[in-house]
């Protein structure tokens, strides 16, 4: 399966959360659709991750794809881009440099024209994630609007993986 099909299970969430935001008061039961958005979509970042990687791996020799299959099994929310860049790092320094130069030009890009850092949005998807999960809370400064627009900034930073991991 393509990575970016994953994007559609979170897509589809916010869809339907959409129709039903604009009616809801409580800030209380907004914060739970944001950790819920959050949860998703670092789920979904972590699989496109994971299959980004094991394609690769499927796709350089048999061994190595058996090998990734395996070691990708394990991250476990792992997906800061911290992490990604030590994933990548274990291919070669010719991914890190490429990967390197993607993400900069994308975030560059993205400062100008959307006046948000891609890096920033990614890894606030992340940091709201792990705060909802392990503690049932959200940053009380984050709006509904922040949440959706940050997960899908975040997304380029994925397809700048996935643009990089090619042969």
């Amino acid at each position: 399966m393509p990575f970016d099909d994953h994007f559609k299970l979170t897509d589809d969430v916010i869809s339907h959360l959409d129709t039903l935001i604009g009616g809801i008061a409580d800030p209380f039961i907004t914060s739970r659709y944001i950790g819920f958005i959050s949860v998703s979509a670092a789920t979904v970042y972590e699989l496109s991750i994971k299959d980004i990687f094991c394609e690769f791996g499927t796709k350089k020799h048999k061994v190595l794809g058996n090998f990734t299959q395996k070691y990708f099994d394990k991250i476990n929310g792992r997906i800061k881009t911290s992490f990604i860049k030590d994933y990548i790092a274990a291919f070669g320094e010719k991914y890190v440099k490429r990967y390197r130069r993607k993400i900069e030009q994308k975030e560059n890009e993205l400062l100008k024209t959307e006046k948000i850092s891609m890096m920033a949005a990614y890894n606030n998807i992340i940091e709201w994630r792990n705060l909802f999960a392990h503690e049932g809370k959200i940053p009380a400064t984050v709006t509904y609007e922040e949440a959706i627009r940050s997960y899908n900034i975040g997304k380029e930073v994925i397809r700048c993986l996935a643009a990089s991991m090619c042969r």
